[in-house]
Formats: structure tokens, C-alpha cells, sequence
């Protein structure tokens, strides 16, 4: 069953949760194979139930001691932009789509969705965007997120500080 998990970490974003379950949300998931829709809504005030989403089957949670099988499971992750989820995520090999709360000031996740982006790591838009987004995206321009390389990145500050 093709899975969508949607993730908001610990922070509120109910207005991802409400335009990921729209009807023409829902719709533009079903028509791109997606059966399955499992949504962690953090601290957020909407909890979805089940039945609240016809046509496609419908999970809700807040909070889980971790979020990496659901993250394992989908076919597709999308997720608010923080750094902690976005990682996860690549880090686990799936296609991303980051939604970037525009609502929020001086955005760092802004900056760090469109980096990623533009190094073919995931796609991003913002929650007016979703839907189109959701239409017209293209996963297989998606390159793998390489693992960091602590030991070159420890060697190259250790030259450029001097030290031995």
C-alpha cells in the first residue's frame, strides 16, 4: 500500500495538516497512487480522525518515541522544514517534499529547503503551494543525500586552525 507520511515534528503546523487533508489534496494523492496517508501532528490543535478523509486511508499521532519506521515505511515523506526531520528523512533514502511555514520570521528553514532543493535532495513549496506541488512534482529528478564525512570535515578544520 503506497504510503504518504507527513511529519511537523514538535511544533504546531496546522495549516499543513489542514491543506494535506483537503479534498483536492487527498484527490491529487489518490490519482498518484498514494492509498495511505499517516500524519504526525506534534502540538498542533487538529488530530484527524480516520474517517475524516474518504477515499484514502487515514492515520493520525501526535508524538512517538521515534518516527523512523513510519519514515521507513513511506513511499513519500513530507515534512515542515526543520532540520532534525528533513535529515531524517534523506538520511533514510526517501523522496521529500518540505513545506516551509511562510508564516514564520527571520526563516532559516526557508533558507535550508531551498539549499537542499537546489542540490536535487528534495522538493519544497509552502502550504498555498501544496496541491500543485503535489500535481506536477517529478521525484526521479531526486539525487541520494550522501552521508556527512566527519573525519575529512575534522581534517580540514584542523588545517585551516592550525592544528596538528
Amino acid at each position: 500500500m503506497r504510503t504518504v507520511f507527513v511529519t511537523v515534528g514538535t511544533t504546531s503546523f496546522d495549516d499543513l495538516i489542514e491543506n494535506i487533508t483537503s479534498s483536492e489534496a487527498v484527490e491529487t494523492l489518490k490519482a498518484q497512487g498514494y492509498e495511505r496517508l499517516v500524519l504526525q501532528v506534534g502540538r498542533g490543535s487538529l488530530l484527524p480522525v480516520a474517517d475524516s478523509c474518504p477515499h484514502i486511508r487515514l492515520e493520525a499521532f501526535r508524538f512517538k518515541d521515534s518516527i523512523a519506521e513510519d519514515i521507513k515505511r513511506a513511499d513519500l515523506v513530507i515534512s515542515h522544514a526543520g532540520a532534525g526531520s528533513c535529515l531524517e528523512a534523506l538520511n533514510a533514502g526517501k523522496p521529500l517534499l518540505v513545506v516551509v511555514n511562510d508564516k514564520l520570521m527571520n526563516n532559516h528553514q526557508l533558507e535550508l529547503a531551498a539549499q537542499l532543493h537546489a542540490d536535487s535532495h528534495l522538493l519544497y513549496c509552502t502550504c498555498s503551494t501544496l496541491t500543485e506541488t503535489l500535481r506536477t512534482m517529478d521525484l526521479s529528478v531526486l539525487q541520494p543525500f550522501l552521508p556527512g564525512q566527519p573525519k575529512t570535515f575534522a581534517a580540514f578544520l584542523d588545517k585551516a586552525l592550525g592544528v596538528r
